[in-house]
């Protein structure tokens, strides 16, 4: 191991349970040990990652968060008594790896409850509500401290809990703990005066408009957060740890509104002034851990990092607030691990809290100990398969109800949780494979072969691998993307897989005079559209990797690439516009709030000139005609270039016979992310 490493593997305390090592898997919705949202039960998916986590050495898991009512059905936690016996028999289990164990436990959303229209439907059609309220309420769902709106859907307002609905909560924490002490967990996690859930509305005075003793002074705003720890104190002792999942400042400026680095701005939620007082109280109260960030749900790419926030964006924050308290502070937000070491080191931080790569390589913890690491897969920060909860200005949650009630998957590894569906079965009939197409899907699909035991066969018509993610990667944030086809090279040549370069195929049924199955991976090519001087548009390879786009450039349409290649020109000193059809910029499903709020946040505040239901109608040399949906006139926006960002089609390739052993995957069969590559990769050749 690199000794740069070593303060990573040193052992601390949180009260009196010992850690082994400074590595925190911070909690991720999905890894719920007792289930997601639906009704609550020991789950065994969550269970069998928790496990595997553990045995590949993170020294504190903390699973998902676990409302402490169900979100379906209303029932209390401690209400499934078969669920605590089910825990109780696993944990000597998990015990064996020397890892240890802290359930995140919380109040629960509040309005920051990602409600999708259906929910939408419950709460503004009163007579379906009451027939579903037994089984979801709303309502309750998205009560907060106040009437506030619904980050979601704004138009609605959360309706404030009762004192007694608090009442019940704080009790409820009380008990569920002692419950969890009792079946041998190391402790528990509250959540959260953090990332603008349910007790951090009570804490932030600009949500909380109370009258009460849970409202209006700094005491009564804390007071929900304390009585959490004072009632689990109580039932539990004060040797049994709790920690507080802690947002630092709430990096925000309103409703619906964050604040992008380097913005100056009038603090909406906490600030570090309170901050500083408010770490000292919440210690005394009884809380022996701060799991920090920063952010709310308005800010939500600092709790959230995408792949546009820098590295270890939360860390200054969290490194000032340390001074403020005697107990340990772990520190999460794309922590890069050496970076966490030297903090560490220095007394800065006490532990390194790391989510996502946790999903995406279960090893490479033991890499860093192995001084393997060039073998572990970056974290890309894409939210596709983790938390693409998505929406535009018109919409509440658009995405599916599939991917809600299944977080915590992976984009890069589709084995993380769904180890019984995606899975490496080594196969009885090694197959010849030839696979068209050296872009990820190709790559992929390659080293699942070889791993199942066939022999596949690359042929790529250009001289490099990565195919149009080459071009994605290019963009200076994303060196993560940069890296992990750096991966993919690495892994091709350790498992020996042929690649034949500079060979373009022109019949797939061709290549099964040699093969036994064919796999067409030739991704997509940009859409196209009639309008005069079309042909004058470049692409995005055009514009990021042979630099022809001069200095005003011009984005015919407004989704996430030209978004992210607009920032990527605003970084470079270049002045880009962007012209939309639609009525907000990202206004496709699937792309998750965190990414697409910075983006437009951000191309905001560089003052980026955006035209919203907007087309153009003529490009012409030094120029396009821009077209108002409302009719009126087309003016002219002077440029030096046109970029073609309507988006992609799937790329099609001749064959001269059908046959059942020639499969397509990725965005030669329908354009899409890469975890619609990457999965539908896997869906074939676990097949073959």
């Amino acid at each position: 191991m690199d000794k740069k490493y070593e303060p990573l593997f040193t052992p601390w305390k949180i009260g009196n349970v010992e850690i082994k090592n400074r590595i925190v898997q911070t909690s991720m919705g999905g890894t719920s040990l007792f289930g997601w949202l639906e009704p609550c039960h020991f789950d065994k998916e969550a269970a069998y990652h928790i496990l595997n986590r553990a045995e590949n050495n993170v020294g504190l898991v903390l699973p998902g968060i676990q409302c402490i009512r169900d979100t379906m059905g209303r029932r209390w936690l401690y209400q499934n008594k078969k669920m605590f016996k089910d825990l109780a028999e696993w944990m000597p289990e998990f015990h064996k790896t020397g890892s240890k164990l802290f359930i995140q436990l919380t109040a629960g959303f509040g309005r920051s409850m990602a409600i999708n229209q259906m929910m939408v439907d419950m709460l503004e059609k009163k007579p379906f509500g009451a027939v579903a309220k037994p089984f979801l309420d709303v309502e309750y769902c998205c009560a907060s401290a106040s009437e506030t709106p619904n980050r979601w859907y704004p138009s609605l307002k959360s309706r404030a809990l009762t004192v007694e609905e608090i009442k019940e909560m704080v009790e409820a924490f009380a008990v569920t703990s002692k419950m969890l002490k009792d079946a041998g967990v190391d402790g528990v996690e509250i959540h959260a005066v953090h990332e603008g859930y349910l007790l951090d509305q009570f804490t932030i005075a600009n949500m909380n408009y109370r009258t009460d003793e849970y409202g209006g002074s700094f005491e009564n705003r804390y007071r929900f957060a304390t009585e959490i720890v004072q009632a689990i104190k109580r039932e539990c002792g004060d040797d049994f740890p709790v920690s507080l999942r802690y947002s630092v400042v709430s990096k925000t400026k309103g409703f619906g509104q964050g604040a992008v680095p380097g913005e100056e701005f009038e603090e909406f939620g906490r600030d570090m002034a309170e901050s500083e007082k408010a770490i000292k109280y919440l210690e005394d109260a009884g809380y022996d851990m701060f799991n920090c960030d920063n952010g709310t749900y308005d800010a939500w790419y600092w709790a959230h990092p995408p792949v546009y926030m820098d590295q270890n964006c939360n860390l200054e924050d969290v490194k000032h607030i340390k001074k403020f308290t005697s107990k340990p502070v772990v520190c999460a937000g794309k922590m890069d691990p050496a970076v966490a070491a030297a903090e560490i080191a220095a007394g800065n931080i006490d532990a390194l809290g790391m989510a996502r790569q946790n999903l995406v390589d279960p090893e490479w913890v033991n890499k860093i100990l192995e001084d393997r690491i060039e073998d572990i897969k970056p974290c890309i920060n894409c939210h596709n398969g983790c938390f693409n909860f998505s929406k535009s200005k018109s919409t509440a949650n658009t995405q599916s109800l599939e991917d809600s009630l299944h977080l915590a998957r992976c984009a890069l590894t589709p084995p993380t949780m769904q180890h019984n569906k995606y899975k490496i079965v080594p196969t009885k009939k090694p197959k010849k494979v030839a696979i068209i197409g050296a872009g990820i899907g190709g790559l992929e699909a390659a080293l699942v072969l070889k791993q199942r035991g066939h022999m596949p066969v690359i042929f790529e018509k250009n001289d490099f691998v990565g195919g149009i993610y080459v071009t994605a990667a290019e963009m200076s944030f994303k060196q993560e993307d940069k890296a992990l086809i750096k991966w993919y090279k690495r892994q091709i040549a350790k498992y020996d897989i042929e690649i034949n370069f500079n060979t373009d195929i022109a019949d797939a049924a061709s290549l099964l005079r040699d093969f036994d199955e064919v796999i067409i991976t030739i991704g997509a090519r940009p859409k196209t559209l009639r309008v005069p001087g079309f042909e004058k548009c470049i692409d995005f390879t055009d514009l990021l990797i042979n630099n022809k786009g001069g200095e005003k450039i011009v984005f015919f349409g407004g989704g996430q690439s030209s978004c992210e290649a607009a920032y990527e020109m605003v970084l470079q000193g270049k002045k880009p516009v962007i012209v939309e059809f639609a009525n907000d910029l990202i206004n496709t499903p699937g792309t998750c709030l965190a990414n697409s709020s910075f983006l437009r946040e951000m191309l905001a505040f560089k003052e980026v000139p955006v035209y919203l239901e907007h087309s153009i109608c003529e490009i012409g040399d030094g120029y396009v005609m821009v077209k108002p949906n409302n009719g009126d006139e087309p003016f002219k926006v002077e440029c030096d270039s046109v970029v073609n960002g309507l988006g992609f089609v799937p790329n099609m390739m001749y064959s001269s016979k059908k046959s059942f052993h020639i499969h397509k995957i990725g965005t030669c069969v329908k354009w899409g992310n890469l975890r619609d590559v990457i999965w539908s990769a896997w869906d074939v050749c676990m097949k073959i």
